[in-house]
């Protein structure tokens, strides 16, 4: 087991009065990669706004290695984002050094640099002058990853960054985390977590409530009663690492 970086206890929230999370109880480690999955309304993107602050739980606690403190980085869902934005691909990452230290005093060389050398690892580069809303939608994936990888950030939160972009592009993506997850601790929510079978180390399934499993102890009981319906388990690959017994 590694370091812990992250705790939440009994963490419970919603939406006017209307609970989305309830008890949940969830620990992130060094050098983790947990797979979220749940249903639409789960509460999957609410439980990424907790961990970064954005809204407060109504009731739990949440507990910060002093590692983890201002180092998480986070893409949003693809479908969020404005690509009509008028902004470059190197001005968009170059905006993932800003913090509240040092929003007024400009870039310096140091994040310039930075900003080349991760452009570089996600296969930007050449793309670095270019509009973000002529790139391709792996493009925009990649380039939203790499705004959050720009600020060294320890633990990495991923809300679905498979959808809306084609299986070539999934690929990449896919071999970009299996890179990183040796660097830092991931966590990605997902409806299918297929591509990422042979990577995560963890599965965290949320319908309000949180189901904490290691790798391959994911099984169609769990997921029945995640999603409150019978789910059809499909293994592809060999090994067939998200399922125990099939």
């Amino acid at each position: 087991m590694g370091a812990k970086l992250l705790e939440l206890q009994g963490i419970t929230f919603g939406y006017h009065r209307e609970p989305v999370l309830e008890e949940v109880n969830l620990t992130v480690e060094e050098k983790d990669f947990i797979l979220l999955l749940g249903p639409n309304g789960g509460g999957k993107t609410t439980l990424f706004k907790i961990i970064l602050e954005i809204v407060k739980p109504w009731q739990g606690n949440i507990f910060y290695s002093t590692d983890l403190r201002g180092r998480i980085g986070y893409v949003p869902q693809f479908v969020n984002f404005n690509r009509g934005f008028p902004i470059t691909v190197a001005e968009a990452v170059l905006m993932g050094r800003l913090n509240r230290e040092n929003y007024l005093k400009g870039y310096t060389k140091e994040d310039r640099d930075k900003t080349a050398d991760i452009l570089k690892l996600v296969g930007l580069y050449e793309k670095r002058k270019e509009r973000i809303g002529d790139l391709s939608g792996g493009q925009l994936q990649r380039c939203l990853i790499a705004r959050a990888l720009v600020s060294d950030p320890v633990l990495l939160l991923l809300d679905e960054p498979t959808a809306s972009i084609d299986i070539k592009s999934q690929m990449t993506l896919v071999d970009l985390l299996s890179e990183l997850r040796d660097e830092m601790s991931i966590m990605l929510a997902t409806h299918d977590p297929t591509p990422f079978s042979l990577s995560y180390k963890h599965v965290a399934c949320i319908n309000k409530r949180l189901y904490f499993h290691s790798a391959g102890e994911l099984d169609g009981t769990v997921l029945e009663r995640i999603y409150g319906c019978p789910v059809d388990l499909l293994g592809h690959g060999i090994p067939h690492t998200i399922l125990k017994k099939h």
